[in-house]
């Protein structure tokens, strides 16, 4: 193997042009090599809101909109291993009973894209950005799905990553990318 395929190798490689909201991304997901990083780290919810957020809730730290579909947001010290741009996946552990709330906000979680930074005080934690019009239901009442997800521990699993200025404006679009790539390996 020449130095030059070594040293790509080590580097996401990505090509492609973006989407829009009425027609699905073309972005190629960049693959991240043969080793795909899985992190154990505190799951939670937040909404994009000056409350939970700076002073602009609709825009990232990374400068992306603050699209409640598929950004997820990280600590400051996993900045290093998923900087902004990576497409995450969650894998919640076997078991019966499972003391936050993810199962029950799931279904809205899917791939997600670190696209956001958390305060410099939590650790080890991806915060998944939910949409304030939606609701779960909790013991017969319904609760915001970043209230109800509580604070959970479960794995991430680097999935790719993309660039900013094309991440999907849908989850479906999002897994679309995902899927496409991963039947290319």
């Amino acid at each position: 193997m020449s130095i030059f395929s070594i040293a790509l190798t080590g580097f996401f490689v990505w090509s492609g042009i973006g989407g829009t909201a009425s027609q699905p991304a073309t972005a190629v997901l960049s693959q991240t090599n043969a080793v795909t990083e899985i992190l154990s780290v505190k799951l939670t919810g937040y909404n994009a809101v000056p409350e939970q957020t700076d002073g602009d809730p609709h825009t990232t730290a990374s400068g992306a909109f603050s699209n409640p579909e598929v950004i997820a947001a990280r600590s400051r010290d996993l900045a290093e291993t998923l900087p902004f741009g990576t497409v995450i996946s969650f894998e919640a552990p076997d078991k019966k009973e499972f003391s936050c709330g993810y199962k029950t906000v799931e279904h809205l979680v899917g791939y997600r894209v670190i696209a956001d930074t958390m305060h410099e005080r939590k650790e080890k934690q991806i915060d998944v950005l939910f949409d304030m019009a939606n609701a779960v239901d909790v013991g017969g009442k319904a609760t915001n799905p970043a209230v109800a997800t509580g604070i959970c521990n479960l794995t991430v699993r680097v999935v790719g990553k993309i660039p900013l200025k094309e991440i999907p404006a849908t989850q479906e679009d999002l897994a679309k990318l995902v899927n496409r790539n991963l039947a290319i390996r």
